[in-house]
C-alpha cells in the first residue's frame, strides 16, 4: 500500500502498517458501528473470519495472510520458524504453511476452522521459552531471525531440511553462529539441537550447502585430512570464486554438485571454471551429491587416492 500522504487519517495509517487488514475491534473504534456496517454491506470491504476484515473486495496478497493469522489468533501470536525467517529475508525455495509462535497458557482459537478457505495453511505452536530477546519488534510482530532458524529446525519435515535451513541462513549472513547458539543455550530441549550446533560448527569452517556438510561428514568418518572449504579464488574476468572443498598441500581440488550443475548454462560455467583451475596445475576431481550421501565408500576410495593416502 502507498505511504499515507500529510493529511492521512488515523484508519490511513493503520490500513498501511496492517497491510490494509485489521480486527472488527478496530474498524469500530476509529468508523464506528453504523459507517463500518456500510462498507461491508456495500462490498467494498469484506469480513475474512470472525474478528478480521480486510478493508477491500478482491484476493488476499501473501503479505494480508500474514496479517490475517496473526490478528485472528490474537495476542501475543508472532510470526515464526520458515514463516518469520522468510519475512526477515531468507532466501527459501518451497512457501509452505504459515507458522505462528504464542505462548503456553493462553487460550486461542482453532484457527483451522475459523480462516477462510483462501487463506494458505496455518499452524500454531505453543512454546514456553520466549524470552523478549527473542522478539523481533516491528509489523507484523515476528521472532528474531536466530530465534526463527532454530524453530524452524524444530519444525522441519526432515532432518536434511533442519540442517539446510540453519546451513542457508549462516550462508545467507542473515545470522551468525554465535546468535543461532545464544537462543539454543535458552531451549535446552530444542528439538534437534545437537543437529544445529553440528551445522553451525560446520558453517564456521565454510560448509554452508547440505552437500558440502555431508562431503565434511565423509571426510571426518574416513579419517581423510580436513579441506579447506569455500577456497576463494579470482578467474580471468576478476570475479570471485569458491572452491568447495581444497587440499592445499596434495593441490587437489573437489566439486560437489547438486541438481543445478545438470543445467546447460550452469554446466558450461562448470566447465570453465575446471579448466581453469587446470591450466593453473591443479586437480580437479567431481562427485554428485547423491554419490557423496550414497556410496561413499567409492568416494573416499578414489579420494585416497588423489591425495596419495595409503589405502
Amino acid at each position: 500500500m502507498p505511504v499515507p500522504g500529510r493529511a492521512a487519517s488515523e484508519l490511513d495509517w493503520l490500513l498501511f502498517e496492517q497491510d490494509g487488514v485489521l480486527t472488527t475491534a478496530q474498524a469500530t473504534a476509529l468508523l464506528g458501528r453504523g459507517r463500518l456496517r456500510g462498507l461491508l454491506d456495500s462490498g467494498r470491504w469484506r469480513r475474512l473470519c470472525r474478528g478480521v476484515l480486510i478493508a477491500h473486495n478482491g484476493p488476499l496478497t501473501a503479505g494480508q495472510a500474514r496479517w490475517v493469522a496473526i490478528l485472528a489468533a490474537g495476542d501475543g501470536a508472532l510470526l515464526a520458524g520458515l514463516t518469520a525467517a522468510r519475512e526477515g529475508g531468507l532466501r527459501w525455495p518451497r512457501p509452505g504453511p504459515l507458522h505462528l509462535l504464542v505462548p503456553d497458557g493462553h487460550r486461542y482459537p482453532d484457527l483451522r476452522r475459523r480462516l477462510p478457505l483462501e487463506m494458505p495453511a496455518v499452524v500454531l505452536h505453543r512454546t514456553s521459552t520466549l524470552p523478549q530477546s527473542h522478539v523481533q519488534v516491528g509489523r507484523p510482530m515476528r521472532t528474531t531471525m536466530p530465534r526463527a532458524i532454530v524453530d524452524a529446525a524444530q519444525w522441519a519435515r526432515t532432518e536434511d531440511e533442519a540442517r539446510t535451513v540453519v546451513a542457508a541462513a549462516c550462508q545467507q549472513r542473515l545470522v551468525t553462529p554465535a546468535e543461532v547458539r545464544a537462543v539454543l543455550s535458552a531451549m535446552p530441549r530444542a528439538r534437534r539441537r545437537r543437529l544445529a550446533l553440528e551445522t553451525l560448527t560446520l558453517a564456521e569452517g565454510g560448509a554452508t550447502a547440505l552437500s558440502e556438510i555431508d562431503f565434511v561428514k565423509l571426510c571426518r568418518r574416513y579419517r581423510l585430512p580436513a579441506p579447506d572449504l569455500q577456497e576463494r579464488r579470482r578467474d580471468q574476468a576478476g570475479r570471485n570464486r569458491y572452491l568447495d572443498a581444497y587440499w592445499r598441500k596434495q593441490r587437489v581440488h573437489v566439486e560437489v554438485d547438486g541438481a543445478h550443475h545438470m543445467e546447460a548454462r550452469q554446466w558450461e560455467a562448470d566447465m570453465r571454471r575446471q579448466n581453469e583451475i587446470w591450466i593453473r596445475g591443479d586437480r580437479v576431481l567431481r562427485f554428485p551429491a547423491w554419490q557423496v550421501r550414497h556410496r561413499p565408500d567409492e568416494v573416499a576410495l578414489q579420494l585416497r587416492r588423489a591425495l596419495d593416502i595409503e589405502i
